[in-house]
C-alpha cells in the first residue's frame, strides 16, 4: 500500500497538519475526515487504510487546538463558525473543490455544519456517533437520558479542572475512557497530541466555545448517512431519531450493534464499508 504523506496546509494565519491517504476521487471528490475529542487524525488510520485498499484518497487533518501551528490561545477561536472556516479554507488550500465529508464525534458537529452550509462544496456527508446538532441540542433538552449522559459537557466548560483531571497521572482517565476496544497504538497517539503544550485547553476549549450555536445548524440537504452505535455511553436514542428531521435530501441510518463510542478505531472494517457505500465506489 503506497505510503501516507503529511503535508502542511496554511489557512489564515494558521498550519494545520493534514495525513493523505494516496489513491483516487470519487465522482469528483476526496474524503474529508474529520476527528473528534479526545482523540486526533490518527482516529482514522485503520479507516483511511481500509479506504485506500479500495483506491480511494483520504484527507484527515489535525484541526484547531490540535495542530500546533494552529493553536490559538483564547476561548472565543473556538467558536463553530471558527471551526467551519477551518475547513472550508483546508479545502481551498488543498484544492479540494468538493468532498464527501466524513466526521465523528465533534468532527461530526463540524462536519453537519459544513454541509448544511456549504452544499455546493459537499458531494456528501457521512456523520458517525453524533446526530445532527440541532437534533442532539433539542435531545439534551427534552430528554432526561441525554441529559445524563451529557452531563460532562458542563464539567469540560469548567475552567482549569477538566485539564487537570484528564492530563493527571499520564492522562489515566483518557486511557481508561478509551478502553480495551481501541488499539493500544492509537491510544499512545491520541495521549501524545494532547498532552502537548496548550493542546488540552485548546480541545476543551470547544465545549467553552460552544454556546447555543448548536441549535442554529440548519437542515442539511446533501446526500446523508449517520452512523450510531447502540452501545455509545454519551449519545442515547432520541437525537438520533430526530436526526431524519434535518436532513432534505437522501438519508440513511445505521445503526451498528455493541459498539462502543469509538466507532473509527473500534469497527474500522464496517465504517469504511458504509462510507464506500455513501461515496459510491465499490
Amino acid at each position: 500500500m503506497p505510503e501516507v504523506e503529511v503535508y502542511t496546509a496554511r489557512v489564515g494565519e494558521f498550519d494545520f497538519e493534514v495525513r493523505v491517504h494516496p489513491g483516487r476521487t470519487v465522482g469528483g471528490a476526496d474524503v474529508l475526515l474529520l476527528h473528534g475529542f479526545p482523540q486526533s487524525a490518527a482516529s482514522w488510520e485503520l479507516v483511511s487504510d481500509r479506504l485506500g485498499a479500495h483506491g480511494v484518497r483520504s484527507f484527515a487533518p489535525e484541526q484547531r487546538g490540535y495542530s500546533p501551528g494552529a493553536r490559538p490561545g483564547d476561548i472565543a477561536s473556538y467558536r463553530l463558525p471558527e471551526l467551519r472556516a477551518d475547513i472550508v479554507g483546508l479545502c481551498d488550500a488543498l484544492g479540494l473543490d468538493r468532498v464527501h465529508l466524513v466526521g465523528h464525534d465533534w468532527g461530526a458537529i463540524v462536519a453537519w455544519d459544513v454541509a448544511a452550509r456549504y452544499p455546493a462544496r459537499v458531494a456528501s456527508l457521512t456523520a458517525v456517533s453524533v446526530p445532527h446538532p440541532a437534533a442532539f441540542a433539542w435531545a439534551r433538552e427534552h430528554d432526561p437520558v441525554q441529559a445524563e449522559r451529557s452531563g460532562y459537557m458542563s464539567f469540560f466548560q469548567q475552567p482549569d479542572a477538566p485539564e487537570e483531571l484528564l492530563l493527571a497521572d499520564g492522562c489515566a482517565g483518557l486511557r481508561a475512557g478509551f478502553g480495551d476496544a481501541i488499539p493500544a497504538d492509537l491510544v499512545a497517539r491520541h495521549i501524545a497530541r494532547l498532552s502537548e503544550p496548550g493542546a488540552m485547553t485548546a480541545a476543551l476549549n470547544w465545549y467553552r466555545a460552544a454556546g447555543d450555536s448548536w441549535s442554529a445548524v440548519p437542515d442539511v440537504r446533501v446526500p446523508t448517512t449517520f452512523v450510531w452505535s447502540d452501545a455509545d455511553l454519551a449519545v442515547a436514542r432520541s437525537g438520533v431519531d430526530a436526526t431524519a428531521e434535518h436532513v432534505t435530501a437522501d438519508y440513511r441510518l445505521v445503526v451498528l450493534e455493541g459498539v462502543s463510542h469509538w466507532i473509527p478505531e473500534e469497527a474500522p472494517e464496517s465504517l469504511a464499508q458504509i462510507i464506500l457505500g455513501r461515496i459510491g465506489s465499490p
